[in-house]
């Protein structure tokens, strides 16, 4: 059965198209009610994440003066504003910064994804959209988030526009996730073919994503504060849409406007590590040498502001906001969910044993709670709230919602179909099938705010405790379709595929949330 829901039509301006679990004809599930709430909650959690509202809350303008505040910061405006950006919300975006400072802006260039203007129309978010006469130029690129030839012709122009700056200008950057192959820019001679080999190279060596934007950075015309040092002297304002835990501005797109705290030693060095040096091409030679006889040494970027206006943090602080709103004590766990799935899986199920113990009149946990430290400790999550969090659920004995968000990643080993929010949730309902709960309603929900996990087109799913059982029943073996990697095809199958999320393109990306639903019988 296809549910609708209504959308929470403060959060947006134009909110989310309706959400749709399961095709037509699926069957409801038990805790279908619990998964109602949870879906609500999840729209909710996006909406708040839009890039519309999300510009909105960032930039003020008054008509009059023509005064436009960004946190504590005061631009003048008159006729002085340009406009670029890179990234996988960057067309909505640049659409509500268009219709708050139209009136101001003399030109833009903007890199996106390669067809996301068909796929915005499509799903009907004209909002996203620029006007037929905007003053914004579209390059559209990097098909299958990949540097190319149309992404580095983008990039070309955005430089173009921000070296004709002078410091009487104010240049906007819009960044989201996915920036980083939408603006490719490699210093001459180093071609995109060259850069792109090596960094394909370290990355089959093991190289970590900090090493990797070291070098892409070291290579690049515009990362690593390149693109704020082409725009100097004018003053630069840097709106930054976060897809990445913790929300390191200088790791972002690879920071384009963030000052690289790394020289050529540090190059070389990672290049050693992994036994690349001495195979540099020549036109990589030729750029590090360059670089390190340098005068002027490494740039600053005094004359920019980054803000960091949307990110998982504020998407969970909303969920708070709604799930409390539903009734339930609601507490943020952790907005730097990482580390290998079958951990972050076995950390939700234990985490619903403990809590769920808590729960149960006169319940006082379970010896479950020292494997529960024990699995959270080896996760290393920086922020992770656990002692708040049981500690608030012992003291409720009503409903609770632990929320959570991030990134955890899985280990290919099939060649099945699913997506990580698709594998985790598979993993948690076999998790929370393998002890008995007690008197409580259960209900995990894992969903990314991009409404794409994977190569599906399912955002993610929900599970309950009797979801092993219940496949069972249909002649589904949980197991086997986690051993192949095949999160989507089980899901699919089961109970006619009700418990899949799709939300079709949202427009924004803050990564996944985690929800967790505990409610007493």
């Amino acid at each position: 059965m296809a549910v609708a829901l209504q959308v929470l039509s403060r959060l947006a301006r134009a909110p989310l198209r309706r959400l749709l679990w399961g095709g037509p004809g699926a069957r409801l599930a038990s805790g279908m009610a619990l998964a109602e709430q949870a879906r609500k909650l999840f729209e909710s959690t996006v909406g708040a994440v839009l890039p519309g509202p999300m510009m909105h809350r960032a930039l003020s303008l008054d008509p009059g003066s023509g005064q436009l505040k960004v946190r504590d910061r005061s631009f003048q405006l008159r006729q002085n504003l340009y406009l670029v950006g890179f990234g996988k919300a960057v067309l909505g975006m640049a659409a509500a910064a268009e219709e708050l400072l139209s009136q101001h802006l003399v030109q833009g260039v903007i890199s996106v994804p390669k067809g996301i203007r068909a796929a915005v129309e499509c799903s009907g978010k004209q909002e996203m959209l620029l006007k037929p006469h905007s003053r914004v130029q579209v390059f559209e690129g990097a098909e299958d988030n990949l540097p190319d030839r149309d992404a580095l012709r983008a990039a070309l122009a955005i430089r173009q526009l921000a070296e004709g700056l002078t410091a009487d200008d104010l240049l906007l950057v819009l960044i989201s996730g996915g920036g980083s192959a939408l603006l490719p820019a490699p210093i001459p001679p180093v071609t995109l073919e060259e850069k792109q080999t090596l960094t394909k190279l370290l990355a089959a060596r093991g190289a970590t994503i900090q090493e990797l934007n070291t070098i892409r950075k070291a290579l690049s015309q515009l990362k690593g504060g390149g693109l704020a040092q082409a725009a100097y002297p004018a003053q630069v304002v840097s709106l930054i849409l976060s897809d990445v835990v913790g929300d390191p501005v200088e790791v972002i797109a690879s920071g384009p406007t963030v000052a690289s705290v790394h020289n050529v030693q540090d190059c070389l060095q990672i290049l050693n590590r992994y036994g690349l040096r001495a195979a540099l091409p020549r036109s990589v030679k030729t750029v590090l040498a360059r670089a390190d006889s340098d005068p002027h040494g490494p740039h600053t970027c005094g004359h920019v502001l980054n803000v960091i206006i949307g990110s998982n943090a504020l998407a969970l602080a909303e969920a708070r906001r709604q799930a409390e709103a539903l009734g339930y004590r609601a507490v943020v766990l952790s907005a730097a969910m990482q580390g290998d799935v079958k951990s972050v899986a076995k950390f939700y199920g234990l985490l619903a044993r403990v809590a769920g113990a808590h729960l149960i009149p006169f319940g006082t946990g379970t010896s479950a709670e020292d494997e529960l430290h024990e699995q959270a400790a080896a996760l290393q999550l920086p922020d992770l709230q656990l002692k708040e969090a049981l500690e608030a659920v012992a003291g409720t004995k009503g409903p609770v919602c632990l929320l959570a968000g991030g990134e955890p990643t899985v280990q290919l080993q099939g060649s099945g179909k699913g997506g990580r929010n698709q594998e985790l949730a598979l993993r948690v309902g076999a998790e929370l099938g393998q002890w008995p709960l007690g008197p409580i309603d259960v209900l995990f929900l894992s969903g990314g705010t991009d409404g794409k996990d994977g190569p599906t087109e399912a955002a993610g799913a929900w599970v309950t405790p009797e979801l092993a059982k219940q496949a069972t029943a249909e002649g589904l073996d949980v197991a086997t379709f986690l051993a192949h990697n095949n999160s989507h095809t089980f899901f699919h199958r089961f109970q006619g595929g009700a418990h899949l999320l799709y939300t079709g393109l949202t427009g924004t990306n803050v990564m996944d949330v985690h929800f967790l639903f505990l409610q007493p019988r």
